[in-house]
């Protein structure tokens, strides 16, 4: 029997190569003022960039252009909004990764609303926000967090006092998720390591999760099985199209499975780590990933209500492995061994990288949050995690 379970809103959604060029016909149904987010190079400087700004400039768009670097913090996110508000917006569209199309969500839901998008922030704000927007568009131009499916916009002020926080709201879904992978030829390495190793851990934290579902989980091992085929493919060619599409589609589905299922220990420890030091979200999923699904199965193992977990861990692990009736141990202990061998194929940096030391991890992991995991890990478990990867 199928158990009940709901589903969030994902947006309409154009998959493919070369569906870039279905944009400016698009942008001109909504309306001639259009503020354009994107990141400060890759985009800008893709050939796909010039065609599309002549198509819009022919079709009498005018383009206010929002340059974001980095994780958008509430200054940004104030700053465009005030500078756009009268201008009398009719569309949001994001092209960049995850920071950009975050970045251009809280625009887009700003621009309605008065006050700083700090106000409406989860745990940081006091107020609610009404869910009014201006239309928004998300363009992917990495492979990662899956924001293009999700109805949050994640919000960051690192340093001592910082915040990673989201705007959250039903209505925040993207109206539409152009999904084109010609767009993520040009990603460089070590932002294709980065953004896999996040897009893979949202999958298999929301397969794994209490809260997930038949839907979910038919959704995620889909995903993961285009992980398998091309995450270090498209590492070690980046030209390679057919890895750039199932990359795409593995962060898509990443994004609608999170939104429906929620996360696990890594992203209740990467939220934390993000506001306190300015490293990126991919990178710090990806180092930490082989380390927390160690821990998770090692306390799975001596939990008397381990079986159903252990039972999908084994199923990873028959995924990546070529070798047929092992015992499920043993795919459970190849999974971890496939996470420990990608983990160094893709050169992920350590944590000290960053500026972490030891002294910081008990702040760490009083603040982290597992609620999701499939099985609680303690302050102790969650600090052996970090310290592993320093």
């Amino acid at each position: 029997m199928v158990k009940p379970f709901r589903l969030a809103r994902t947006p309409q959604i154009l998959f493919g190569s070369g569906t870039l060029t279905d944009l400016p016909a698009i942008v001109a149904g909504y309306g001639s003022s259009l503020v354009l987010v994107t990141g400060e190079k890759s985009f800008a400087a893709s050939p796909q960039a010039g065609r599309l700004y002549e198509q819009l400039s022919t079709r009498g768009v005018k383009i206010h252009h929002v340059t974001i670097s980095g994780e958008p913090s509430p200054a940004i996110i104030d700053e465009a909004v005030n500078r756009m508000k009268k201008s009398g917006i009719s569309l949001v569209v994001s092209i960049g990764g995850g920071s950009v199309m975050d970045a251009g969500k809280a625009i887009s839901a700003m621009l309605t609303t008065d006050g700083s998008v700090t106000d409406y922030l989860e745990v940081v704000g006091e107020k609610e926000h009404p869910g009014t927007k201006v239309p928004f568009i998300a363009v992917p131009t990495t492979s990662g967090t899956g924001s293009e499916a999700t109805k949050n916009a994640v919000i960051s002020q690192v340093g001592k006092n910082g915040f990673k926080r989201s705007l959250r709201h039903d209505n925040f879904v993207p109206d539409m998720a152009l999904v084109d992978p010609d767009l993520t030829l040009n990603t460089p390495p070590e932002i294709t390591a980065a953004a896999g190793m996040d897009c893979f851990t949202q999958l298999t934290e929301a397969y794994l999760s209490t809260k997930a579902n038949e839907y979910t989980d038919a959704l995620a091992l889909q995903g993961i099985m285009a992980i398998k085929r091309s995450l270090l493919r498209s590492y070690t060619h980046g030209d390679d199209i057919d890895a750039r599409s199932d990359m795409s589609f593995a962060a898509l589905t990443s994004g609608i499975c999170l939104a429906n299922a929620g996360l696990g220990a890594v992203h209740g420890l990467a939220g934390i780590i993000g506001a306190l030091f300015d490293i990126p979200h991919g990178v710090v999923c990806g180092t930490l990933m082989a380390g927390a699904n160690e821990e998770s199965v090692r306390e799975l193992r001596k939990s008397k209500n381990g079986e159903a977990a252990l039972q999908k861990y084994s199923i990873l692990g028959r995924l990546f492995s070529d070798t047929a009736i092992k015992s499920d141990s043993y795919y459970v202990d190849f999974f971890l061994d496939y996470l420990r061998a990608i983990t160094y194929l893709l050169e992920l940096p350590g944590l000290s990288s960053y500026g972490l030391t030891s002294d910081d991890l008990p702040a760490i992991t009083a603040q982290s949050d597992v609620k999701n995991n499939p099985v609680i890990l303690d302050r102790n478990s969650m600090e052996e995690i970090l310290t592993r990867r320093l």
